[in-house]
């Protein structure tokens, strides 16, 4: 990306980093993936700060529970999706790939958003267990 050409503002590009809401809400035995996802969260203000030498801007996406084909399809995938869909505060359901795509574009085109973290769940909190 340094080598792009700069814009007006000598913007050269932007990432968005993928995360998730386990990086502020780590459920019980959950310890290493929330840390993991915790790293990825902690790396953005200084990879910001680092790429901004070169125009660069870098975000972060904490997505909650997003309709993905990890949970399979059937009527038993939809039950199990319809329970998680209850504990998110509103809609009460998954989230869809298109509206995590959403935010990422939104994210890589809005020029003054940089160094943030955003969460896309639907108000979910998730408990401890």
């Amino acid at each position: 990306m340094s080598h792009n050409t700069p814009d007006v503002d000598a913007l050269r590009g932007a990432l968005v980093n993928t995360a998730s809401v386990a990086a502020e809400d780590g459920q019980i035995g959950q310890v290493a993936y929330s840390s993991s996802k915790g790293g990825v969260v902690g790396l953005t203000l200084p990879l910001a700060r680092d790429l901004a030498a070169i125009g660069v801007r870098a975000n972060c996406i904490l997505p909650g529970l997003i309709d993905t084909p990890i949970y399979g399809t059937g009527p038993q995938s939809d039950e199990f999706k319809a329970r998680l869909g209850a504990g998110v505060l509103f809609p009460k359901r998954l989230g869809y790939a298109s509206e995590f795509a959403s935010l990422a574009v939104e994210l890589l085109a809005n020029s003054y958003m940089n160094a943030e973290k955003v969460r896309i769940d639907a108000g979910i909190r998730m408990q401890p267990k």
